[in-house]
């Protein structure tokens, strides 16, 4: 194995590793940077290492002139303006108003209740992509009547982790804006090649909840003494619904109508998020301040990993890396398809032990290039990455979600509750990714119906 090979392989697990210690990731990222940046150097000096260009201290120039492109790159101010917006809708009280008439309206239907948790799940996704948010605000909302009317625990807490995980795939996403720029790709292509695929995976936990409420009666008991549906129940709950989805039209339909660029929606989302608020009293000094300090730390924290990652990936070019990562892939005995699986059954294991931003920022990059040159579409394989990425905010230990729910969940639910309850929807994610690995059109009609 030659001197560049062993170095691209140390610096990997030397990030692994730092990660299991508790060091936060943009610092291990910038550190292992760093230290090989110079081991590299000092080997070129002392041992003659060949190194590609890391031969001397211009290595550091490069991530200067590096971190300064990420920091004016006009894609990444869509990024504070999606979290802003999220932020804001989440306190605006649309979801509130959303939640008491879905209950109303279909809580008398066995599994009626998780229903409503997935719809709003679907309409939050589509307006907010905040994941955090998502789970907190349906937990609070939904647990306590869901637990109340009955149902399983694991079964409830399963619903709720899977709804509000939407919102990473369904755009608005943010880990779809951070895949584009990453790629070079375009952020509206990739906002309506993950539209469809998000939609089937939340018909899949609608049609899963179904069948399970029907066939195992003690998951989701039918309520007991709700009032009748009356006309006036009806029209409060369609009148609910028309404030999220002005904003998704808002965002969503002037990127695909080719009136606002995903940047310039951004920032209509954010101003009708606000609106939003004001419209239901729910706008103050406070709230402004306070969902203000919250999207600027959401945002350096991004950031953070966001400029560690790009001096990660630098040193890993400038080491070969990305080559001996292409030679192995493409020199596996399964043929291109299987080394598309491959790559994914990788990212579905990282996503146990890394968060989707490490995994975006470091693999995708290394390996989406490998895959073009194999002769598939580049916006298909970014989606149906993004669709496997989806089920590390549900799989245990690094689970997201999962701590979000448990963080706010009524006493009595456990972590092994929520982790056999996330099962099924993970499974339900697997037969999502299948569906886009063999039907393509899935990501690749929408992209070519913009105007």
């Amino acid at each position: 194995m030659e001197t560049n090979e062993i170095l691209v392989i140390a610096m990997l697990v030397s990030f692994i590793a730092l990660i299991f210690t508790g060091i936060p990731v943009a610092w291990a990222l910038a550190g292992v940077s760093i230290a090989f940046s110079f081991i590299a150097i000092y080997g070129f000096d002392m041992f003659g290492w060949d190194t590609y260009f890391l031969t001397d201290m211009r290595i550091f120039g490069i991530f200067v002139q590096r971190i300064w492109g990420q920091m004016s790159n006009w894609i990444l101010v869509a990024l504070p303006m999606f979290i802003f917006m999220g932020l804001m809708l989440e306190r605006s009280g649309v979801t509130e108003k959303l939640m008491s008439n879905f209950i109303q309206l279909f809580g008398r239907f066995r599994g009626g209740l998780a229903l409503g948790v997935v719809l709003i799940g679907i309409l939050l996704a589509a307006s907010t992509g905040i994941v955090g948010a998502s789970v907190v605000l349906l937990a609070l909302l939904s647990m306590p009547i869901m637990l109340q009317q009955g149902y399983n625990k694991g079964f409830a807490s399963g619903v709720v982790c899977s709804a509000g995980t939407l919102g990473i795939l369904i755009p608005p996403s943010i880990m779809l804006i951070i895949m584009a720029d990453q790629m070079s790709v375009s952020v509206g292509n990739l906002f309506m090649g993950a539209l469809i695929p998000g939609l089937m995976l939340g018909v899949f936990y609608i049609i899963y909840i179904m069948v399970a409420a029907t066939f195992f009666k003690t998951l989701a008991p039918a309520p007991k003494d709700l009032p009748p549906v009356t006309a006036r129940l009806i029209f409060d709950t369609l009148l609910a619904v028309v404030p999220p989805l002005l904003l998704i039209l808002a965002v969503l339909g002037s990127i695909f109508m080719g009136l606002a660029t995903p940047t310039e929606a951004s920032g209509v989302g954010a101003f009708g998020a606000t609106l939003l608020a004001a419209a239901n009293g729910r706008l103050s000094w406070a709230v402004l301040k306070d969902v203000g300090m919250k999207t600027t730390l959401t945002t350096a924290f991004i950031f953070g990993i966001f400029l560690g990652a790009t001096m990660f990936a630098v040193v890993m070019r400038q080491l070969g890396g990305d080559e001996f990562i292409s030679q192995s892939l493409r020199g596996l005995p399964f043929g291109p398809s299987g080394v598309v699986l491959t790559i994914l059954f990788i990212a579905f294991l990282a996503g146990f032990f890394l968060d989707w931003l490490e995994i975006s920022l470091i693999m995708l990059p290394l390996v989406a290039p490998v895959v073009v040159l194999l002769g598939f579409d580049q916006i298909w394989f970014i989606v149906l990455f993004a669709v496997v990425l989806q089920t590390s905010f549900l799989t245990p230990p690094v689970g997201f979600s999962l701590f979000y729910l448990k963080g706010v969940a009524p006493p009595g639910v456990t972590i092994v509750d929520i982790y056999k309850g996330v099962v099924p929807f993970v499974l339900l994610q697997m037969l999502a990714v299948l569906c886009v690995f063999f039907f393509p059109q899935l990501v690749l009609w929408l992209p070519g119906r913009m105007l």
